[in-house]
Parts: structure tokens; C-alpha cells; sequence
């Protein structure tokens, strides 16, 4: 069964409770910038493990201090979903851990 897409007004309204996300062409997208090269990894490591326990995957980048993600659902034809909301609500939750901003 295909994952339900949102509308855009939808999507803008769940954006409004994350801060530093947007809506681009595929997907929501972050960028987050770290303190080190290993606290990024670290970064990049936690959000692997949050996209196996959803079993929901992005496009994740490690840069030297920074992490970037964009994320949308294939199963959706490159849409945002409510899975993609959750995603993002777990990688911004556990951001500050990581000295993230």
C-alpha cells in the first residue's frame, strides 16, 4: 500500500514546528552545523539508527562540521508524507545532543 503524500499547506503547517527545515523540490531538507568533524559523525551515526527503527531513509550528507538531510518518500513518487515529518522530528529532537545548531 502507497504512503498517503501531503499537500503543500500541510506540509508548510508541519514545517512551521521545525525550525531550519524547508520544503524544496525533493523533499524537506536540513542542514546542520557541529563543533568537529566527530561530532558530526556522531550526528550522522544517530540519525542512521532513527531511519532503521522507522525504516525510513534520506539522503544524508557528512560534511567536515556539517550534516545535511533531505527527505521524502519513495513509495509516494518523491513526495512528503507524515513519514517524513516524523523523520525530521526525531533528527531535530535529538540535534541538541550533539551540540548541533
Amino acid at each position: 500500500m502507497a504512503t498517503q503524500a501531503l499537500a503543500e499547506d500541510a506540509v508548510r503547517e508541519r514545517l512551521r514546528e521545525l525550525p531550519g527545515w524547508s520544503l524544496g523540490e525533493d523533499g524537506i531538507s536540513r542542514a546542520y552545523r557541529l563543533g568537529s568533524h566527530f561530532a558530526a559523525t556522531a550526528m550522522v551515526v544517530h540519525i542512521a539508527q532513527l531511519q532503521e527503527e522507522l525504516n525510513h531513509h534520506s539522503e544524508l550528507t557528512l560534511g567536515y562540521n556539517t550534516v545535511s538531510l533531505t527527505v521524502s518518500t519513495h513509495d509516494a513518487g518523491g513526495a512528503v508524507t507524515e513519514k517524513d515529518i516524523e523523520l525530521a522530528r526525531r533528527v531535530e529532537a535529538a540535534a541538541p545532543g550533539h551540540g548541533a545548531n
